[in-house]
């Protein structure tokens, strides 16, 4: 497999500021280091991450602990199902100085924050980290993130996505109020910034009226870059009209490769360029010097760290449903799905992967509403290369989001084992040749929309 041609595999690390990585049960590992309360620990991440020459590590959130199973947060304080929960600003601004070339990246909703605040945010971090910030855009799905925010419960799943279009518009053209030579900087005439390349924005929708400009200049990527993970055919179609690196929750290979296809049709049908968008699944990679070890570890994972509570818990919080009033053997309808305003794509894709006539409550419990939001590649080094490979030479993905079993040694176990097997085989970079995110996913930078 593999090869010298120029096509080249995306790999990003999929973060959690928090108590545990995506996988409910990370922080019982025996390997895990329980230090996400020091800045020393993303900073290891980021500078282990950046070894390995990733293009990017990018911080999942939600705006309040898992509270919708039973209508109280007690499963998750107790079983740890991400109850902990730091403010991305500063994470990030810890990784601005702690690193040099990978992209950082941080989830903002378009939900609850308003697109100056999210125009600002990102911008600062665009210039304080020389060109690499990364925003995830994503709607919040649940009652208990609107209650922390003043409301009784979220909006509707297209409610959701018509002000996130709005808020996108706006966002967008927050960053294109200033002219990217509109800093003068002339002493002796003491002009500032050009006043004719600073400009309102006026913008006036049915959701939000901005004004602008933004109070931050035109950053090193112009605009910073858009990752978004909507799976739902509504999410899609956001996707494709806005996103330049899209997250999956593809189970399998075939449900992926059907993702794919789908995705890059409707990027498109809109006149983009699919060539020009990423598409990245999660996945977990559990390697070890010997297979054996390496099912030993996947063993550990499937039997023993996950508190089924744990799984209802976060299954709740993403779907925005109560599980707790279903007997484990209920199936999982299309009714049921569509009754919701969670996420439906990762529970629409995980039941086309599980199979059979019907899915039940229990077939999404125990490990697996953590460990099969994307594959697990199992193996020595070569061994899971070779699986990477598999997804990438056949019409699945343009790269993977490589969530971890534990951190920091996850991360640790891919750079040494596997990062340079890719490399040997010609699919992945040996090092860092551009100096912005933008350059290093081979995306232009974009013009102004004001100009």
């Amino acid at each position: 497999m593999g090869g010298t041609d120029a096509r080249q595999m995306s790999l990003v690390g999929f973060m959690q500021a928090g108590n545990t990585s995506v996988y409910a049960g990370s922080w019982r590992h025996p390997a895990t280091e329980h230090g996400f309360l020091d800045q020393r620990y993303y900073q290891k991440l980021g500078r282990t991450l950046e070894e390995g020459c990733f293009d990017m590590m990018f911080f999942d959130d939600r705006l309040a602990m898992p509270g919708i199973y039973g209508g109280s947060v007690a499963e998750a304080v107790r079983t740890g199902a991400r109850p902990v929960k730091l403010d991305l600003s500063l994470v990030l601004g810890v990784l601005a100085g702690a690193t040099r070339h990978i992209g950082l990246g941080a989830t903002y909703s378009t939900t609850y924050y308003s697109p100056f605040h999210v125009a600002r945010t990102f911008a600062t971090l665009d210039h304080l980290s020389g060109g690499r910030a990364a925003w995830n855009v994503v709607t919040s799905v649940n009652d208990s993130e609107a209650q922390n925010y003043g409301f009784e419960e979220a909006l509707g799943h297209d409610e959701r996505y018509d002000r996130a279009d709005e808020f996108l518009e706006a966002t967008t053209g927050l960053w294109d109020t200033w002219d990217d030579d509109a800093l003068v900087l002339d002493r002796e005439q003491g002009l500032f910034a050009d006043p004719d390349s600073v400009r309102e924005l006026g913008h006036d929708g049915d959701w939000f009226k901005v004004r602008g400009p933004l109070t931050v200049p035109r950053g090193p990527q112009g605009r910073p870059v858009l990752l978004q993970a909507g799976s739902s055919g509504r999410g899609r179609d956001f996707a494709s009209r806005w996103a330049e690196v899209i997250f999956t929750g593809d189970p399998g290979i075939e449900v992926a490769r059907s993702h794919y296809q789908d995705q890059k049709e409707r990027i498109a049908e809109i006149g983009r360029d699919p060539g020009s968008v990423r598409i990245l699944p999660m996945a977990y990679a559990v390697v070890a010097e010997t297979h054996a070890q390496a099912q030993d570890r996947e063993q550990l994972l499937l039997n023993d760290l996950v508190d089924p509570m744990a799984s209802l818990t976060l299954l709740s919080e993403l779907m925005n449903y109560d599980f707790s009033g279903l007997a484990l053997d209920d199936p999982i309808t299309d009714e049921l799905i569509e009754s919701v305003s969670g996420i439906r794509g990762l529970v629409q894709n995980l039941r086309k992967h599980i199979g059979g006539d019907t899915v039940t409550l229990a077939d999404l419990a125990g490990h697996r509403a953590t460990l099969l939001q994307g594959p697990r590649f199992v193996g020595t080094g070569p061994e899971v290369a070779d699986q990477m490979e598999e997804w990438f030479d056949t019409g699945a993905c343009d790269g993977f989001v490589l969530a971890a079993t534990h951190c920091p040694g996850a991360y640790e176990d891919v750079v040494r084992m596997v990062v340079p097997e890719l490399q040997r085989r010609g699919v992945f970079r040996d090092r860092y040749t551009g100096h912005t995110l933008r350059e290093n996913l081979g995306l232009e930078r974009p013009k102004s929309t004001l100009f």
